[in-house]
C-alpha cells in the first residue's frame, strides 16, 4: 500500500484547499475522496467518457487522468463552482431550458467542458462546440439538446467575464458584478425539478 504523502495547496472554487495526499492519487480523488465534493464524476477512469471534466488554470481536464500532486499551485473550478449564492450559472439555466439534462451523469463535465470553452472562446461556432465537448459521452441526450443549450448560452458569455464580472440572472442583466466566480455550493449535476432545486447534490 502506497504510504508516502505529499502536501499540496491549491484554490478549488475560490477557496484555498491544503491537503497531505499519497503521491499516486488522481486529481479526481483529491477532489470527491479528499474534499468530499461529489459533483465530479468517476465514469470510465482512462480519459474517455469526460465525465470528470474538471477545470484547471482555465482549462478543461480530466481529473482521472491528472496526478493530484499536479494541482499544486492551481486554480481549479469543478460544478459545484458554478452555482453563485443560489443563482445557477447562466449556462445551467441554458441546459435546462432547452433539455439538455437527462440522467445527469455526464452533465457537470459537460457544464465544465462549456464553462472552460466560453473562457476561451466567448463566440464560438458549431465546429468550436463540438471539438470542445468531443471528449464528453452522453448516452440519453443524443447530443442534439447539449449542442442547444450551449449555443443558447452564447450570448450570456460573450459579455461574461468570470474572473471579476458575471451576469448570474438572465441574457439582459449585464452589470457589473463583485462577486468572485467560484464560491463554493452545490450545483446542478444531473436532477430535474424545478429551477429552484436544480442545484441539488448527487453522489
Amino acid at each position: 500500500m502506497e504510504k508516502e504523502k505529499i502536501h499540496i495547496q491549491f484554490t478549488l472554487n475560490g477557496r484555498d484547499v491544503s491537503l497531505d495526499i499519497p503521491v499516486k492519487m488522481t486529481a479526481l480523488q483529491v477532489i470527491r475522496d479528499g474534499v468530499g465534493l461529489k459533483g465530479t464524476k468517476e465514469g470510465c477512469g482512462i480519459g474517455e467518457c469526460g465525465a470528470c471534466t474538471i477545470e484547471v488554470n482555465g482549462k478543461a481536464i480530466n481529473a482521472c487522468l491528472m496526478f493530484g500532486v499536479q494541482l499544486d499551485g492551481c486554480d481549479v473550478i469543478t460544478v459545484e463552482g458554478l452555482e453563485k449564492e443560489g443563482t445557477l450559472h447562466p449556462i445551467q439555466e441554458k441546459f435546462l431550458d432547452h433539455h439538455g439534462v437527462q440522467c445527469g451523469f455526464c452533465t457537470p463535465g459537460v457544464l465544465m467542458s462549456t464553462h472552460a470553452l466560453f473562457k476561451e472562446n466567448p463566440a464560438p461556432d458549431d465546429e468550436d462546440i463540438s471539438n470542445a465537448v468531443a471528449g464528453n459521452l452522453c448516452r440519453c441526450t443524443g447530443y442534439q439538446q447539449i449542442f442547444s443549450s450551449i449555443k443558447a448560452a452564447i450570448p450570456v458569455n460573450a459579455v461574461d467575464d468570470d474572473s471579476d464580472m458575471a451576469s448570474r440572472h438572465d441574457d439582459k442583466a449585464m452589470c457589473q458584478d463583485s462577486a468572485t466566480e467560484r464560491d463554493t455550493s452545490m450545483a446542478l449535476n444531473g436532477t430535474k425539478k424545478d429551477k429552484t432545486e436544480e442545484a441539488q447534490h448527487h453522489g
